[in-house]
């Protein structure tokens, strides 16, 4: 449950809030490209269009106390959800009503293009990542169910530190389903990720090695933050984890200087881009993975093993 005092930093934060424990808040990227100014590495990478796209979480709790979390994690960080589960075709309603009331000022805007105003009331793509841990949701497959009975593409973002919750995904399986790795081995991995549960690196690895079946019904993401100074090292062990998982696609990104991070990490913890497109480049010499593209403006570059015609998705 959501406290009154938590609910009005919240808000000040300009997140829309939905029942007991989901929360709403519109991307950058989705302004800007309501704004004629671009969209995010997503629409370039995948075609998604960022204009109709709901960033959202079910849960606020998170089982991880990563060091480079933007959130406050006073509040954040719990092993489990506890009472007040809502119901996910409640938080469908809320969600896309949420998005729409967070968008609405955007149609009096001048800059705004309205024809992508028109579009935005009607979102075909959910990222569900915005805060704390989706599989400690306990009816995610049931949450993901709901928006495909909508048309929407769902991203799912996972930390895969319960590997029985990311299997259970193949009962309704997501559009895409993201892993979050932040270390190449166990010992940087506590250091950075500080998980609150036990085992939290076998986990991880245990959903690793799940990623090959899985990606027989999803398309399959891993996701490494890096942070300067911490873990652009071990390139060979990176590539290790790469050819355990054996994901369609790898992103590799720069940690970002924001938020509550700024109170644990330096800016000097941020790499710029190029010094991210050069160690992905060191990975790929150990993994039959080349670099496919980039978004220089998100500090992220895309690798694959061959990049192929499906990878950009149309949803027009």
């Amino acid at each position: 449950m959501i406290t009154a005092d938590v609910k009005l930093i919240l808000k000040k934060q300009q997140y829309e809030i939905v029942g007991n424990h989901t929360r709403v808040k519109t991307c950058h990227w989705t302004k800007s490209d309501l704004r004629e100014e671009g969209g995010c590495y997503k629409s370039k990478f995948y075609g998604i269009n960022s204009h109709q796209c709901v960033q959202m979480t079910p849960t606020f709790t998170c089982n991880n106390a990563c060091v480079f979390c933007w959130r406050d994690l006073r509040y954040h960080t719990e092993p489990a959800m506890k009472d007040g589960i809502d119901a996910p075709d409640l938080i469908v309603e809320g969600t896309i009503e949420a998005q729409r009331k967070l968008l609405s000022g955007f149609g009096g805007n001048e800059k705004t293009s309205h024809e992508k105003f028109e579009r935005a009331m009607k979102p075909q793509h959910v990222a569900i990542s915005l805060d704390g841990e989706p599989t400690l949701y306990p009816r995610l497959t049931e949450l993901i169910k709901e928006y495909k009975k909508k048309n929407f593409s769902t991203f799912v973002v996972s930390n895969g530190l319960l590997p029985e919750r990311i299997e259970k995904l193949l009962e309704e399986p997501p559009t895409q389903l993201y892993i979050s790795v932040d270390a190449p081995n166990e010992e940087l991995f506590n250091i950075i990720d500080r998980p609150i549960i036990n085992n939290a690196w076998h986990g991880l690895v245990k959903t690793l090695s799940l990623l090959p079946r899985l990606r027989e019904s999803m398309r399959t993401v891993l996701r490494f933050t890096l942070i300067k100074g911490l873990n652009m090292a071990y390139p060979e062990q990176w590539a290790e984890i790469i050819k355990l998982s054996k994901p369609m696609f790898v992103e590799v990104k720069a940690y970002m200087w924001v938020g509550y991070s700024r109170e644990r990490l330096e800016q000097k913890n941020m790499p710029t881009h190029e010094e991210v497109k050069e160690f992905a480049r060191e990975i790929t010499n150990y993994a039959d993975y080349k670099l496919i593209d980039e978004h220089e403006p998100s500090r992220v570059v895309l690798l694959m093993k061959e990049d192929f015609e499906g990878r950009v998705m149309r949803f027009d």
